[in-house]
């Protein structure tokens, strides 16, 4: 007779439960030492913890987004440039998404990629209303370890990011904020858990919240991320659901059987007891997920897997005080933007898809009051050639992304757009490399500044902001923010 799921597992020896289970709490096992740090310091915690709650939300476009054909100059003189140096992949001027900057900007004109209309609206004035621009955009931004010019480059005297148009390499140092390289790898959201942490948020679930796996952006050196899916947490799809049929009940129902017994050799007993609270932890906020309607805004969001994350993220955020967080970061990764071969329809496609989401998203965020609390950014390895390669792009650095939010000035190009003439003063080769002219760290330590880490504290979160930024300035290191927002 065939047996059922759950007796099959009630067999599992404790040596094959040891393996399953590590598999089983990979995403949430090695925050469990902080979550034992985090129980002594609840007390002091909810004394000195701010009123208000912020969210940081990283938007990381892995592979390289061709983001010179996201933003595009539209004044005759530097579209013609632009059209020249693209060649077949240039854009038709009268396509582009026409974006009306506040008066207090560069002076010129651009357009968005035709795929953005939503992004073109948040620019311009949700809704029509100009008082509402959520959405700007940085422009020519990357990995710099400190003031760099084009000369200094080809003199070879530069002090250049290491392995500068390496995806593994760019992908570590847009999330550790240290292009030189760490003996220690941690990432700036994960450092700025270690000084924020303990004081602001009173919870156990971590403030650092990835809806994309492991990555290394938000881990500290003494916090970890929190992995859960778009349907919530890991370990159980339901945590109320106790039917044999349904695998992951039964799976956990196994484990936890094997979580209640006793250990004599001292390891197992650690690891099976380190086990049972990742899972405590993964079930805690599935039940806070699962128990929340989000029928509000769940029709804004499309059909698409970007648009189911991002209700994630949006209803991840709205049980934040649930989960006792003030303050939290969340991570997501949308893929596929390493396009060497084919770039004008592949990118039209995945633009209207993150165009959707993101443009939901902050919608949401307005339909539930939250819009002031919350700050969502783009990311990517690097930006990409001028120049065609024929049907497609290559790796470069320098790159445009997007900054949303009610804390942002919107409406506005916010760093210096580069002369897209090919051999230009801001190529430094390969048919179109811009030199970035704003750093990463410039981009995150404003970022921060908002987010709540102290002057004291950001030079340990971003090790070479004093290159770029005084910590201590009573200006921002780019300036979108809201006057009034930061401190």
């Amino acid at each position: 007779m065939k047996q059922s799921p759950a007796s099959t597992s009630m067999k599992q020896t404790r040596r094959r439960f040891l393996g399953e289970a590590s598999c089983a709490a990979v995403s949430s096992i090695s925050m469990v030492n902080m979550m034992l740090n985090l129980r002594l310091a609840t007390s002091a915690a909810a004394q000195s913890a701010p009123t208000d709650r912020k969210t940081l939300v990283c938007i990381f476009l892995n592979g390289g987004m061709d983001s010179f054909n996201v933003l595009v100059p539209r004044d005759d003189t530097r579209y013609g440039n632009y059209a020249v140096s693209r060649g077949n992949l240039a854009l038709d001027k009268a396509a582009l998404k026409t974006l009306n900057q506040i008066p207090a900007s560069d002076g010129n004109l651009y357009g968005l990629h035709p795929s953005c209309s939503g992004l073109q609206g948040l620019f311009n004035g949700l809704n029509g209303d100009t008082s509402k621009r959520r959405m700007a955009m940085i422009s020519n931004i990357g990995t710099l370890i400190q003031p760099t010019t084009k000369a200094q480059y080809a003199a070879g005297t530069a002090t250049l990011p290491r392995a500068l148009f390496s995806h593994a390499d760019q992908i570590d140092q847009w999330q550790t904020s240290v292009p030189q390289g760490m003996a220690q790898a941690s990432g700036w959201f994960g450092r700025a858990a270690d000084v924020l942490n303990s004081t602001v948020n009173s919870g156990q679930t971590s403030m650092n919240i990835s809806l994309s796996g492991n990555n290394l952006i938000q881990v500290g050196n003494s916090t970890q991320q929190f992995v859960i899916t778009d349907s919530g947490a890991l370990a159980l799809t339901d945590p109320t659901d106790t039917n044999p049929a349904n695998p992951g009940a039964w799976k956990n129902s196994g484990h936890r059987s094997l979580l209640a017994q006793h250990y004599s050799n001292l390891m197992q007993e650690s690891y099976s007891q380190m086990t049972k609270t990742s899972m405590d932890l993964q079930q805690n906020f599935q039940t806070i997920f699962h128990a929340y309607d989000d029928s509000a805004v769940s029709s804004l969001f499309p059909g698409t897997y970007f648009g189911g994350q991002m209700l994630a993220v949006a209803k991840t955020i709205a049980i934040r005080q649930s989960l006792g967080l003030r303050r939290q970061t969340i991570f997501l990764s949308f893929g596929g933007w390493d396009h060497h071969g084919e770039l004008l329809n592949t990118e039209a496609g995945m633009l209207s898809v993150l165009d959707g989401g993101l443009t939901a998203f902050q919608k949401a965020l307005e339909a539930l009051g939250m819009q002031n609390d919350v700050i969502t950014f783009t990311a990517s390895d690097f930006g990409r050639t001028l120049r065609s390669n024929g049907r497609g792009t290559d790796h470069a650095w320098g790159g445009n992304h997007f900054v949303m939010g009610g804390p942002v000035q919107g409406g506005k190009i916010y760093g210096t757009f580069p002369d897209v003439t090919l051999d230009s003063n801001d190529d430094v080769g390969y048919g179109g490399r811009m030199m970035p002219t704003t750093s990463v760290d410039q981009f995150f330590g404003e970022l921060l500044r908002w987010f709540g880490v102290s002057s004291s504290d950001l030079s340990y979160v971003l090790p070479n902001i004093g290159n770029f930024y005084s910590p201590n300035s009573s200006t921002l290191p780019i300036g979108f923010l809201q006057p009034g927002t930061w401190s």
